[in-house]
């Protein structure tokens, strides 16, 4: 569920939604998202100031509380 809300915010917010691709890692307890997008859409998913990723793992953290987890999550270049 969580993959699907961050593949779905990052689509929403980049040019290039073909490029969007997010990966999961199980880290013991907790999981980890990895989003990578186009090179020139960066920006847009991290915003000014990184506010744009600070809203999405806020998110993403009420997201996973829900089910009893914790996920995080990465932005890669």
């Amino acid at each position: 569920m969580e993959k699907d809300l961050v593949e779905y915010i990052a689509k929403s917010l980049v040019d290039d939604p073909e490029a969007v691709n997010v990966k999961e890692a199980q880290g013991g307890q907790n999981a980890v998202l990895e989003l990578r997008v186009a090179p020139e859409d960066i920006g847009k998913v991290i915003g000014k100031h990184g506010r744009i990723a600070k809203s999405i793992r806020t998110l993403l953290l009420a997201a996973s509380a829900k089910n009893g987890g914790r996920t995080s999550l990465e932005i890669l270049d």
